[in-house]
């Protein structure tokens, strides 16, 4: 162990903004998603919620925005109308959410790119790949930025692993376990009213993927930045197993490594008693580590041949990338919406410092238009290994060009 970081104290923060960021958002009259943006934007004090396209409904648009304490003028009921309109005001929005169905992301946003506006799109980003190395290729062109909110990897203890790994206190890394367990569609829900499981279930809506593609992308993106290895081959077996479902709704997944480590994911929603089960396990020949989202301040480190550790957020002698993450001291639990928090301050840090053509002098992990076509591929790989009859599949073949 590296005991002179281990040494440091939790003073360490993201740096403070000169003034908030004018933010608007695209979507959230409807689902849960939208309100956790406005929440989690605003929980640091980094940005200032101006303008809304919560609705294509003019009269939704307006109340919803009412309810958020909007100006009616910017409460628009198209988002190319907002997207014109604020470009054009002196005063207008620096930044975009879209919150809005997997269908919609890339018109949306192209839309507010094309405008000169950042961009925090939920994933996937995009439905097709085409689509998706779009908006990076987009995103690339016109020097802005896209944030693709996998909150999960913002956690303090998940920041913990992934630098513990990263400065090679778990030496070669061999195995990578990880899933996403939930239950939430075990009943046909989708085909007896409920709205979000359908068009989550919904092909013209979803994109091809269901589960892979819902929960599935987490999984997926938290296991390469924990264990800092690309995954250069998978082998899916994916299913439906509610009768009906048109999409998948269960996902075994085996992973091949750049350096040779193995690794599997678990993904459903249909395992009864699991309401939001997210775990990753690393082991590599000098230790592992665990880390649970129903135990979310709380590191698991097992050095070879030691008895296990728990590494508790906010307490002495962690690394900086996870005090980088923690907003109260030890004993008080932060979770979901303090990491989505989480990327929004380090998506507002970089567009500050992009504001004032400064570097930025604190590193920043948030995911962008990168990882999320990494992400779109992922799903197309998944469908293509079962299509092809459970077979391995290179992911990398999907992603085009370099834009790194």
């Amino acid at each position: 162990m590296q005991e002179e970081k281990r040494g440091r104290t939790s003073n360490i923060q993201l740096p403070k903004p000169s003034r908030p960021i004018r933010m608007g958002i695209v979507g959230g009259s409807g689902g849960f998603i939208g309100p956790v943006h406005a929440i989690a934007a605003r929980m640091d004090n980094r940005y200032q919620l101006v303008a809304g396209a919560l609705s294509s409904n003019p009269e939704t648009a307006q109340r919803a925005g009412a309810e958020w304490f909007l100006s009616p003028e910017r409460c628009y009921a198209s988002y190319q109308d907002m997207a014109r309109k604020e470009a054009d005001r002196p005063d207008g929005i620096e930044v975009v959410a879209i919150t809005t169905p997997n269908f919609t992301h890339h018109d949306i946003a192209r839309t507010f790119l094309e405008a000169g506006i950042h961009v925090v799109c939920d994933k996937p980003i995009t439905t097709t790949l085409e689509d998706a190395r779009d908006l990076v290729q987009r995103a690339a062109d016109s020097d802005l930025l896209f944030a693709v909110p996998h909150a999960f990897a913002a956690y303090p203890m998940v920041r913990q692993a992934q630098a513990m790994i990263a400065n090679g206190e778990l030496g070669e890394i061999r195995l990578v376990h990880v899933e996403f367990v939930m239950d939430w569609l075990t009943r046909p829900i989708d085909q007896t009213g409920d709205g979000q499981a359908a068009w989550r279930t919904d092909p013209k809506r979803s994109g091809p993927g269901g589960a892979i593609a819902d929960i599935g992308t987490h999984a997926w993106h938290l296991a390469q930045f924990v264990s800092g290895q690309r995954v250069t081959e998978l082998l899916a077996d994916i299913a439906s197993l509610v009768p009906g479902r048109r999409l998948d709704d269960n996902a075994h997944v085996l992973l091949r490594f750049e350096n040779g480590a193995r690794g599997t994911m678990i993904i459903t929603q249909v395992a009864p008693g699991n309401d939001c089960g997210l775990r990753i396990r690393v082991y590599g020949t000098d230790g592992g580590i665990e880390w649970r989202q129903d135990d979310v301040n709380v590191l698991r480190y097992t050095p070879t041949d030691e008895a296990p550790r728990l590494l508790s957020k906010g307490n002495t002698g962690l690394l900086p990338e996870s005090y980088l993450m923690t907003r109260v001291p030890k004993g008080h639990p932060e979770g979901y919406l303090e990491g989505f928090a989480n990327v929004y301050s380090e998506v507002a840090v970089a567009i500050e410092a992009k504001r004032e053509k400064r570097s930025v002098d604190v590193p920043l992990f948030f995911a962008t238009a990168v990882e999320g076509l990494a992400g779109v591929a992922f799903v197309e790989a998944a469908l293509a290994s079962q299509a092809g009859g459970n077979i391995w599949v290179d992911p990398g073949r999907y992603i085009k060009g370099d834009f790194r």
